[in-house]
């Protein structure tokens, strides 16, 4: 995410921070090597130009402080005009509290994502409480109601269909009627998409809007795609009226070129991103926090939340007392494994450390089947093996060897980590180190 733009500046402030101080010379220099690099990200020209206008404007102010170097007062400013331009605060979505239920109307382009956000929506407003119904209304694409049948069934949300219909309005109304029945008290309505945005397509918009009059009109966009995506966010917004933006497979944008154009050209803010496949991996957009991923000051807030949804508190705790007596065994070792692979891959959660800029992971050379391996090697060993690891002599390291499709000496690196962990546990245990890590973590013990 953002890493070939976090690369660029993170150059850009290096350079600076070798300068006595600033001046209107080399403040100018780096306005435009910051420049080159948003224009490289596919930023759209006239937010490039603007925001650079910005900075330079700050930086040679009365806004710079004397008592921090060059490199950090740039930093200071780059990063609160980036939060601006990224739409300043967290825009929150509309639920109608009169409404029964609110409606939210999905709308983009075929391949956007949109059915899959639809789905993930609804398992975000889930683990809030709310009561979701998912209404398929794409009945132009092959396998639509089918594709949103079977991500409903994997949340465990209701989805309402209607494969005779094919006046979508109508459909629309009876999901609505559906959700009343259900006690649902939002409607999420995905909708049909085409290959490129046309009059058909925005009728259809249009006529669902009239007869729902949603409380969110939220545009699926494929981050991807670059400056193609704040066009579309402009057509959209033109015919439909957008309340909020999506961007999906941001994870696997480099660049970053459409969020940071989207908010300054459409007006719209941007409220979730699509961070990965699963159906948990959707994100509220913090401004803020994504300002801090872009110039490598990491997002520890957004770690921390992860981790509290993923990490099984109670789990946690036993794990605290069972390290503290070095009673460390291969089943915890795997509990381990599994609970910090909930959390996404290993690069994400990396990512969002503090000073994990985008040359720093690439020298951390993150192996992300590492741990696939590792949890092969742990599931080819018996009950007892996994309890006593000292009992694993020559031929059982060659059956687990064999049992995983790895070889022994990925096995006796195994089993030396092991040891190595258990030796640091006592040390730590016994220096009190521990006792005192676990009342830090777990201050009510």
């Amino acid at each position: 995410m953002f890493q070939d733009l976090q690369e660029k500046l993170d150059g850009v402030f290096r350079q600076l921070a070798g300068k006595a101080k600033l001046s209107e010379e080399n403040v100018s220099d780096a306005m435009r090597e910051i420049r080159r690099s948003l224009l490289a990200a596919d930023v759209e020209v006239g937010v490039a130009r603007d925001f650079v206008k910005r900075v330079q404007a700050r930086a040679v102010g009365t806004e710079v402080l004397s008592s921090v170097s060059p490199g950090q007062q740039i930093v200071k400013v780059v990063h609160d005009e980036l939060v601006q331009l990224l739409g300043g605060e967290t825009g929150q979505l509309q639920i109608d509290q009169s409404a029964s239920p609110s409606v939210v109307l999905v709308m983009g382009l075929q391949g956007s994502g949109k059915t899959t956000f639809c789905s993930k929506l609804a398992l975000h407003l889930k683990k809030q409480g709310r009561s979701p119904l998912l209404a398929a209304c794409d009945l132009q694409r092959p396998a639509a109601i089918d594709q949103l049948e079977v991500l409903a069934k994997e949340i465990d949300v209701p989805v309402f269909t209607q494969r005779e219909i094919q006046d979508v309005v109508a459909v629309a109304e009876k999901a609505r009627n559906a959700a009343r029945e259900q006690h649902c008290d939002v409607l999420i309505v995905d909708t049909a998409g085409r290959l490129q945005v046309d009059e058909e397509l925005m009728d259809q918009l249009a006529a669902l809007e009239s007869s729902l009059e949603p409380a969110e009109r939220l545009l699926v966009l494929d981050a991807m795609t670059g400056q193609e995506a704040v066009s579309i966010a402009k057509t959209f917004d033109e015919k439909i009226g957008v309340t909020g933006n999506v961007l999906t497979k941001l994870d696997g944008d480099a660049r970053g070129g459409a969020a940071l154009s989207l908010v300054e050209v459409t007006g719209k803010p941007i409220k979730f991103v699509g961070v990965g496949e699963r159906p948990k991996d959707l994100d509220v957009f913090h401004p803020d926090r994504v300002a801090g991923r872009i110039l490598g000051m990491g997002d520890i807030l957004s770690l921390v939340e992860k981790a509290q949804e993923d990490i099984d508190e109670e789990k946690a705790r036993r794990m605290e007392e069972r390290m503290r007596r070095a009673e460390f065994t291969f089943d915890d070792f795997l509990d381990q494994l599994r609970q910090l692979r909930k959390m996404g891959s290993l690069k994400s959660v990396l990512g969002m450390m503090p000073g994990m800029n985008a040359k720093a992971l690439k020298n951390a050379k993150v192996d992300e089947k590492a741990l696939v391996r590792t949890e092969a090697m742990i599931c080819s060993m018996t009950k007892k093996e996994r309890m006593s690891p000292q009992i694993i002599n020559g031929s059982r390291r060659k059956r687990i060897a064999r049992g995983s499709g790895l070889q022994v000496s990925d096995v006796n690196r195994l089993l030396k980590q092991h040891r190595d962990m258990k030796k640091m546990m006592k040390m730590l245990s016994k220096a009190g180190n521990l006792e005192r890590m676990g009342r830090n973590l777990f201050p009510g013990m």
